[in-house]
């Protein structure tokens, strides 16, 4: 991690890592970054708590936004602490590979595909085409379209955290995306600068 390790904590540092313990075990991923924010850290916190618990979606769309946000912004760490929670929630692990690879997923079900398009012109375009966004308001209403896009927002937070401060990957494990090398994105064959 490119940040200094915090030794003396404020008080108010102190109090995030406490409740970073009592709710997720531990200080890991991108909290230990936000520890050095705390106020903002413990906002971002409660938000990305809030949206894995309240969003109206259900689990498994909310565990496949955060592996597409993760994907897309090259956020491996994200990807590896959620693979695992996506598949308990019902993902195809199929599926998952092959976004991992950088191919097209290709999911079973028209929830998952309306979704991943969704995020993906959100992401990638900054807006949503008026087709998928009737598609998605059809299929998930109005209130889980806010939420959608808000945790999209919080989850990109999240995977910027990770790698601008190159938090690095749990010990023992694989690097899951074959264009990403350490921090980097590898050349793809045919790209221009």
């Amino acid at each position: 991690m490119r940040l200094t390790p915090l030794h003396d904590l404020t008080p108010e540092q102190a109090r995030l890592r406490a409740r970073l313990q009592e709710r997720r075990g531990g200080v890991n991923g991108p909290f230990g970054v936000l520890l050095h924010s705390p106020e903002l850290g413990s906002r971002l916190e409660e938000l990305s708590t809030s949206i894995m618990r309240d969003a109206a979606l259900p689990p498994r769309l909310r565990e496949l936004t955060l592996l597409i946000v993760a994907r897309r912004l090259d956020a491996q760490h994200s990807w590896l602490a959620h693979l695992d929670k996506g598949l308990a929630a019902g993902l195809d692990a199929a599926a998952l590979a092959r976004l991992a690879r950088g191919e097209e997923p290709g999911f079973p079900r028209a929830d998952e595909q309306i979704l991943h398009e969704f995020v993906g012109q959100a992401l990638e375009t900054h807006f949503v085409d008026d087709a998928t966004y009737a598609a998605a308001l059809a299929r998930f209403g109005e209130r889980a379209l806010v939420d959608l896009v808000v945790a999209i927002g919080g989850f990109a937070a999240l995977a910027l955290v990770l790698n601008t401060f190159q938090v690095d990957l749990p010990s023992g494990t694989e690097p899951p995306f074959p264009d990403v090398t350490g921090f980097r994105r590898t050349r793809r064959a045919g790209a221009t600068s």
